[in-house]
């Protein structure tokens, strides 16, 4: 590139994912969540624990597995904390999932079907992954007016993104517990919580 240092790309840039200091008093890996309510619980749980200790925005996320209501891994928006645009706690959660299962998709040949609960609308980005991550179904709480109405920049998301999905087997549940969700986003606010839109 002009204007650039080309022996600075010679070295081998690390890219380090990992979860704050209180996400084990959160949520405990394998533990059995019995229905949508709960799992939904857990995620807004991550989302408000994220606001309330500092370590980023009002969003939580979890994978499960559908079918045992076993969880996986929970995610949480992580883009200031690790300086990172792509860490929204879907792509968190989606990572860390991945990792646990020890494969690039959740729903490799073998696998049961994995879930993702999310505390907010996924933007267009963990929209997009969705469809990669493997997941077959995903929940959703708070919607992306919730979002915008705090100045959150939630991208190019329309009804056809959604029915691409639906279209692939991925069923898409919203609106569960959405006032709940709903106010970890003012809790955000009432913090002067920082808007990272880029």
């Amino acid at each position: 590139m002009p204007g650039s240092d080309q022996s600075s790309l010679t070295g081998s840039p690390v890219v380090h994912v990992d979860y704050p200091s209180w996400v084990a008093g959160v949520a405990e890996r394998g533990a059995v969540y019995p229905d949508d309510e709960s799992k939904m619980r857990l995620a807004i749980a991550v989302s408000r624990a994220n606001v309330e200790h500092g370590t980023g925005g009002p969003f939580g996320a979890a994978v499960f597995e559908k079918a045992s209501g076993r969880l996986v891994a929970v995610g949480m928006n992580s883009v200031v904390r690790l300086g990172n645009s792509t860490l929204h706690g879907e792509m968190v959660a989606f990572m860390m999932a991945q990792r646990v299962v020890g494969s690039f998709s959740l729903s490799a040949p073998g696998m049961p079907v994995h879930e993702l609960f999310t505390s907010c609308e996924p933007c267009a980005m963990c929209l997009g992954a969705t469809l990669w991550s493997g997941v077959r179904r995903v929940v959703y709480c708070a919607g992306r007016e919730d979002a915008a109405r705090h100045d959150f920049e939630e991208g190019p998301v329309f009804p056809a993104s959604y029915r691409y999905l639906e279209d692939r087997g991925i069923e898409i549940v919203r609106d569960l517990l959405r006032d709940e969700a709903r106010a970890v986003l003012e809790l955000y606010r009432t913090k002067n919580g920082r808007i990272y839109n880029g």
